[in-house]
């Protein structure tokens, strides 16, 4: 057990020491968990975030509510269930007793049956993708009580699995293979979901409500949910075989990369964005020597502004990687890699491309589904067919928070976005309204960033880059828009809630 656990509620605590909406932090018979007053109310739960173990007493409580600050996931206090992914698993809740004036915390509470009656419950659901917006919804379905007919078809080799984690642990060779499934094998079964895998959708059948398989095979569906996710743009070099070309967009390119950087010496990372950077850091964790081709003066910078991706580089390049900014790949000799100012590289084992992804969004145009750099959704994510939902980085989704329509290519988001669909499937009219949320994670410094800013046109740092402990704030038009963070995982929380009270207040007034 962690030194910070040193509260023991089995022997009590004193009432006046836990202060409204603080979460305190003790054990129980050697089990983590935080005691929070709201109110008249004493809760206790499990100590640590079911999503990666952050500890919640660091989090904020906001009603019944508890959130965690590493990756924002939420958890309601009084039945310890997951409300706010990216944590789909719930908490444990322990019963509490006031004893004159000290706090005891008793035995573990019995899970509630949640009952929740349906105001619609199609005759089968189908889900195409199996990402986090897939499973996310599945997932929801099933704890909303929905009891029908329900299939995930996935062109994925794998069930679905941890995609942030593979540019990050997993490719750095801290994390093992079977840690990266969200779910284990038997739960798709338990929960009679129909994990379909290696299968294509390659039409959708508006008028007869069905789909046709890459096989031939048609498959109905009464409600349907299209989370296909993207895909990596190509990159194209003169003299390199496009099969020689590595990426990191799913489980299947974590395993082929990371076993052919077991024997490589050199590897060019093509592309400063947080994939490409990503990369280069676990790359470099792994003792490959990281050369990092492309054409911005800055990593970052459209998104994170010039300083801080001077930071970024420059922490990249204190951990030994070779920065060529400004330039691009022009062809391929053999080893040796020639860059459009004609400098060169040599002696490189691998060319691995990060240089952006595209929305699949084949079937929703074969569909006649409103399409514009994204499936255009309502703020309940129903497309222009009242049967069919789109949610995850194919979504385009009227944001609240900044007033446009926009499209993101988050985890966190497309987990709630995948939830709030499976909502609205049931007929609950549950607007997607979440700040979208982003972690990015470069050696020992992790960015949060919450909110959505672009364009943006005034950039605040507070605090110290250098120091790795600090806050940058994006505003357009004198209007807050997103908050960045280093170091300050909390005050990223907080702005989250920020953005959703002002939501909020916006709402009233409308």
């Amino acid at each position: 057990m962690p030194a910070e656990f040193t509260t023991d509620f089995g022997r009590g605590v004193p009432l006046e020491n836990i202060l409204e909406g603080q979460p305190v932090a003790g054990n129980m018979g050697g089990q983590e968990i935080v005691v929070v007053k709201n109110g008249s109310n004493l809760f206790a739960v499990d100590g640590l975030c079911s999503h990666y173990h952050s500890p919640l007493k660091n989090g904020i409580v906001v009603n019944d509510t508890i959130r965690c600050p590493l990756h924002h996931a939420c958890f309601d206090l009084k039945t310890g269930e997951a409300i706010a992914a990216p944590a789909l698993d719930t908490l444990k809740c322990w019963r509490t007793e006031v004893v004159g004036d000290l706090v005891f915390v008793r035995e573990v509470l019995k899970a509630p049956v949640l009952s929740r009656t349906l105001p619609q419950v199609p005759k089968s659901v189908v889900i195409i993708g199996g990402g986090a917006a897939g499973l996310a919804a599945a997932e929801m379905l099933r704890r909303e009580g929905y009891g029908g007919p329900l299939t995930m078809l996935s062109a994925d080799d794998d069930a679905p699995y941890d995609r942030p984690n593979l540019s990050k642990d997993y490719l750095a060779g801290a994390t093992p293979p079977e840690w990266m499934p969200l779910r284990v094998p038997d739960y798709y079964a338990t929960h009679k979901i129909d994990l379909v895998l290696q299968t294509r959708v390659t039409s959708i059948d508006r008028e007869q409500k069905r789909l046709q398989l890459e096989n031939g095979k048609f498959h109905p569906y009464d409600a349907l949910l299209i989370a296909t996710g993207a895909r990596p743009v190509p990159l194209t070099i003169e003299g390199v075989d496009p099969a020689n070309i590595y990426y990191l967009r799913s489980f299947h390119d974590a395993r082929r990369l990371a076993a052919a950087t077991a024997t490589a010496k050199r590897v060019v990372v093509v592309g400063a964005s947080f994939i490409g950077l990503e990369t280069a850091a676990s790359l470099r964790t792994r003792g490959v020597d990281v050369h990092v081709v492309a054409p911005d003066s800055e990593p970052l910078a459209k998104v994170l502004g010039t300083e801080v991706g001077r930071f970024i580089r420059e922490l990249h390049e204190s951990h030994g990687v070779h920065f060529h900014l400004g330039r691009l790949l022009s062809r391929a000799d053999g080893r040796v890699i020639t860059l459009s100012d004609n400098s060169q590289i040599d002696d490189v084992d691998l060319i691995v491309a990060g240089i952006g992804v595209r929305p699949s969004l084949e079937l929703a145009t074969q569909a006649g589904l409103q399409v514009d750099r994204g499936v255009i959704v309502d703020p309940y994510l129903a497309t222009n067919d009242p049967n069919i939902y789109a949610a995850g980085d194919i979504a385009r989704w009227p944001d609240p928070h900044s007033g446009q329509s926009i499209r993101v290519e988050h985890f966190a988001v497309a987990q709630r976005q995948g939830q709030t669909a499976a909502k609205n499937i049931l007929g609950m009219k549950v607007p997607f309204d979440a700040a979208p949320f982003f972690w990015s994670q470069h050696y020992d410094v992790t960015v949060n960033y919450v909110g959505h800013a672009e364009p943006y046109d005034e950039i605040v740092i507070d605090g110290s880059l250098s120091g790795r402990n600090c806050e940058i704030r994006f505003s357009a038009n004198g209007v807050l828009r997103a908050i960045a963070t280093i170091g300050r995982d909390r005050e990223n929380l907080l702005a989250e809630l920020q953005f959703e009270r002002r939501r909020e207040v916006g709402a009233s007034r409308t």
